[in-house]
């Protein structure tokens, strides 16, 4: 039985072996390199479009909050100056006024911090409300 010393024969010469290997970890580096920018890439514009949307709901929230306090300015005028019914539409108008100015005047962020300490400083309350809006709601859902 004679024994090849052939280095081709059976198995590869082990240069050939480490540049493949080298070659392979170059290329698993430059897939994960790649993944790696895609998914930088993906999370610019995920924040691009949040900013977007936050920017177009202040701007939303601003008109809205201009049309209020034009509507209050509107009822001031065109509302009787005495009687119940001036006191009431005076009162009204005040409001409108005031939620259209806090409207014109916090973003969306502001809302949510003034939002977070009412409900801070009123838990049960806050619960209750929320319980009964589920409630309004799903009674409105279930009869369709």
């Amino acid at each position: 039985m004679a024994v090849s010393n052939n280095p081709s024969h059976g198995t590869k010469p082990e240069g050939t072996l480490g540049r493949a290997a080298t070659e392979t970890k170059e290329k698993v580096q430059t897939l994960a390199d790649k993944a790696q920018d895609a998914a930088a890439n993906v999370g610019d514009k995920a924040k691009g479009a949040a900013t977007a949307v936050k920017q177009q709901a202040d701007e939303t929230f601003a008109t809205v909050g201009h049309k209020m306090t034009s509507l209050a300015d509107n009822i001031r005028a065109n509302a009787p100056s005495e009687g119940v019914l001036g006191n009431a539409a005076t009162s009204v108008a005040d409001n409108l006024r005031s939620g259209g100015r806090y409207l014109e005047q916090h973003g969306l962020e502001s809302m949510g911090r003034d939002l977070t300490n009412v409900v801070r400083q009123n838990p049960m309350q806050s619960l209750l409300i929320g319980f009964g809006i589920g409630c309004l709601l799903g009674m409105s859902l279930g009869r369709r």
